[in-house]
C-alpha cells in the first residue's frame, strides 16, 4: 500500500522541514515527502530537501499580481505530483480562502504558541510579557482563519523567570521538532477525526500526567 504523499511549503531555514525529513527516513514512517516548495529563492530549506533527495520548486510570490494567482500556481504544482497532505513549515505567507478550503483536513501548520493563545507573530515575547507560566507549540489543521483550526498536537514548556524571547524560542523549537512529525504521522495513518473545531485522535490513551510550573 502506497504512503500518503506530502508537500512541504517553506520560506526560510527549514528546521521543522528537517524534523520531517528525519522522521520520514524511517521506512516504517507512514508518509513520504514528495515535494518541497519555497516562495523565497535560495533559502536553506531548499538545500536541506535537495540533500535528502526530495524534489524542490521555487515559486516567488513577488512574481504574482494577487494572492489568489500565486495560490493557484502553488495548487497546480502540488497536484501535478499527486500530493495528498500539505505541511506548512515556516511558510510566511497567508493562504487564500479557496486554497485553504480545497485542502481542508489535509493541511497542517505548526505555530510557536499554545493556541488559541498568542496567534500571529512575536509569540515568545508576548508570552513573557503576559506572565504565563507555560508556553509551547501547536500543530493544527489549517482553515482560512489565521492560526486557527482543529488542534492535532501540542507541547508545553515552562516559562522561566530569566527567559528572553530567544531562550524561550529555543526550548519551544525542540518541542516543535517532536510534535510535527507526530501530527503528520497521525494524519497520514487516518487517525485524525474532525468534530466541529476539535480534532479527535483515534487510538490515543488518556494522558494523566501534567506539566506544572512551578513544580514545588
Amino acid at each position: 500500500m502506497s504512503k500518503p504523499r506530502v508537500g512541504v511549503l517553506v520560506s526560510g531555514r527549514g528546521s521543522n522541514l528537517q524534523a520531517l525529513i528525519d522522521a520520514a527516513a524511517d521506512p516504517a514512517y507512514p508518509a513520504e515527502l514528495a515535494l518541497v516548495i519555497s516562495n523565497v529563492p535560495g533559502v536553506f530549506a531548499l538545500e536541506r530537501a535537495e540533500k535528502a533527495g526530495i524534489p524542490t520548486r521555487t515559486i516567488p510570490h513577488k512574481n504574482f499580481l494577487s494572492r489568489e494567482a500565486f495560490d493557484q500556481t502553488l495548487d497546480a504544482e502540488l497536484r501535478a505530483v499527486e500530493v495528498d497532505i500539505i505541511c506548512l513549515a515556516g511558510f510566511m505567507r497567508l493562504l487564500s480562502a479557496p486554497f485553504s478550503t480545497a485542502w481542508h483536513g489535509r493541511m497542517l501548520n505548526v505555530h510557536p504558541a499554545l493556541l488559541p493563545s498568542f496567534k500571529g507573530l512575536n509569540t515568545h515575547q508576548r508570552a513573557i510579557d503576559a506572565g504565563v507560566k507555560l508556553h509551547g507549540c501547536t500543530v493544527h489543521l489549517v482553515t482560512p482563519d489565521l492560526d486557527d483550526g482543529p488542534i492535532v498536537a501540542q507541547a508545553a514548556v515552562p516559562v522561566l523567570a530569566d527567559d528572553t524571547a530567544e531562550t524561550l524560542a529555543a526550548r519551544v523549537l525542540v518541542q516543535e521538532h517532536r510534535i510535527y512529525p507526530l501530527a503528520l504521522k497521525l494524519l497520514a495513518e487516518g487517525r485524525v477525526r474532525v468534530d466541529g473545531n476539535r480534532a479527535i485522535i483515534d487510538g490515543m490513551g488518556d494522558a494523566e500526567a501534567a506539566l506544572v510550573n512551578p513544580a514545588g
